[in-house]
């Protein structure tokens, strides 16, 4: 007997139902008490980070669920999130619940790894990369001006219960902050003859704030929530990767992995005002006067042992650039942090100033012995692709790493450091090949450096298929050689 559509729904309704009130249990003010939030906010240039680290205890038994919320401004900036325990490495499961009408706000649950009894404390500290939160101000300067970005964020950690004390720390990269937001309304829960906010340097504080109600709730954030702003300057350009298009090709016949990175790069500083002069440009080079909003270069890390690097824009081959190779470790597959990276120090064609993009395709290639491992006990090999080549302070908006495996791979895994937008299988076909190769595509959208980890793939590639190539060849040949020895006992000439 199978079950009804009408079924089926009740008991979709039910799951759901269900899954709100273990939300709703775990969110309620009574689960846990923040006894201290600190939020400390590291300007930047199109990406900013964000680390708040959450003293909680407990209030009830057998608690293992702790949740955080961001505002609809956060989550839309955000492109990483994780969570750990304060002293340790081990990283916490952290699961999306979206946007959640009751508590006005992006909900996320983090599992403990051990439940907490009533009265038993632990420190978690979250960490996310939040993308373009800060914008050019202005929006427009001239060649030689200097470069100023607006960040604004809402003063209270939005959180389900309540703070005992929670405080924000937001630190500019040099101490050049022209403005910030520092009035009365921010002193609702201060403490007489303290001050709501102070600076010291290129750091500003705000708080603390004392006895701060569960604030994740609609009336909060409309009668009590503040947004503040900082004003400051930073001596870096302001670069986003519009698309990156990466292909990671595996060649068993020619031991060798290579990478084809095909890049739109943008400058989303604020855009020049007046016309650009390569004159100036060249004086202030020669006398280190160059505006931070200018990019006239950029030093990339290859992995260990990468080779044979080329960088080409739409005109043709680009010669300003100088590589630093480092030797290839075998072990890299296992520790590739580990692992010596090689330089390569990139000049574009021309200086990228505020609203210009770059178009360029560069690539490299690797010994496949220094990223890949034969596994006799399962017989697959596995191979360890970076997942992209992380661009200094860029945001990345889309991206897409295309792997293709050797003629004849099957039985093909994925293990990726994240989950991707998408997952699409391919046949690539290309010079010599006969039936084509398998090729797996990955996406995803909104991305930061906290992205740039390596994807492991595994197959099995049986000797039928390691010859398949050869053979094909051969045969190739050997028709070839047959037409013609053919075609010679032909005469075509016209006799009379």
């Amino acid at each position: 007997m199978y079950p009804t559509q009408n079924t089926r729904s009740l008991l979709w309704v039910l799951a759901c139902g269900l899954n709100i009130a273990v939300v709703s249990a775990s969110t309620s003010p009574e689960s846990f008490e923040n006894a201290g939030v600190t939020r400390t906010i590291d300007l930047g240039g199109a990406l900013t980070q964000v680390t708040t680290t959450y003293a909680v205890k407990a209030l009830a038994n057998n608690l293992d669920q702790y949740y955080i919320a961001l505002s609809d401004e956060e989550e839309g900036h955000t492109t990483w999130i994780d969570a750990k325990l304060k002293g340790q490495s081990d990283t916490l499961e952290v699961k999306r619940y979206g946007f959640n009408p009751r508590s006005h706000a992006f909900l996320y649950s983090i599992t403990l790894p051990k439940s907490l009894k009533n009265n038993q404390t632990a420190n978690i500290v979250v960490s996310t990369v939040q993308s373009h939160a800060s914008t050019p101000l202005p929006a427009s300067a001239a060649q030689g001006d200097p470069q100023s970005l607006l960040y604004k964020t809402p003063l209270y950690v939005l959180s389900p219960y309540k703070s005992v004390v929670q405080r924000t720390k937001i630190r500019s990269s040099t101490p050049m902050i022209h403005s910030y937001t520092d009035t009365k309304d921010l002193s609702e829960y201060v403490e007489a003859g303290s001050s709501a906010v102070s600076k010291t340097g290129a750091t500003i504080v705000y708080g603390p704030f004392h006895n701060v109600p569960a604030s994740s709730n609609l009336p909060f954030q409309e009668k009590k929530q503040k947004s503040v702003s900082v004003h400051y300057d930073h001596d870096q350009p302001v670069l986003t990767v519009v698309s990156l298009q990466r292909s990671a090709e595996i060649s068993h016949w020619g031991a060798n992995l290579n990478i084809h990175d095909e890049l739109v790069l943008r400058n989303d500083g604020p855009t020049l005002k007046g016309h650009f002069s390569r004159l100036d440009h060249q004086s202030q080079v020669y006398f280190k006067r160059q505006a931070p909003h200018v990019m006239k270069e950029l030093v990339l890390h290859l992995p260990a042992g990468a080779r044979d690097p080329y960088f080409i824009d739409l005109v043709g081959n680009v010669s300003t650039s100088h590589f630093r190779p480092a030797p290839p470790i075998s072990a890299a597959l296992l520790a590739p942090s580990k692992a010596k990276s090689s330089i390569l120090e990139l000049k574009p064609r021309y200086p990228l100033l505020g609203g210009w993009n770059y178009t360029f395709t560069l690539g490299y290639d690797t010994p496949l012995e220094s990223a890949a491992k034969y596994d006799a006990s399962t017989g697959k090999y596995v191979v360890a692709i970076p997942y992209l080549t992380n661009v200094p302070g860029a945001a990345f908006e889309e991206t897409e790493l295309k792997i293709i495996f050797p003629e004849g791979a099957r039985d093909v895994t994925l293990h990726t450091p994240f989950s991707p937008d998408s997952i699409e299988n391919q046949r690539h076909v290309t010079y010599l090949d006969t039936t084509g190769r398998p090729a797996i595509v990955l996406s995803k959208k909104n991305v930061s450096e906290k992205h740039a980890g390596t994807v492991y793939v595994t197959y099995s590639l049986s000797l039928a298929a390691h010859f398949k190539k050869p053979i094909a060849v051969t045969s190739a040949a050997l028709a070839l050689f047959t037409f013609a020895l053919g075609a010679r006992r032909f005469d075509l000439a016209l006799h009379k």
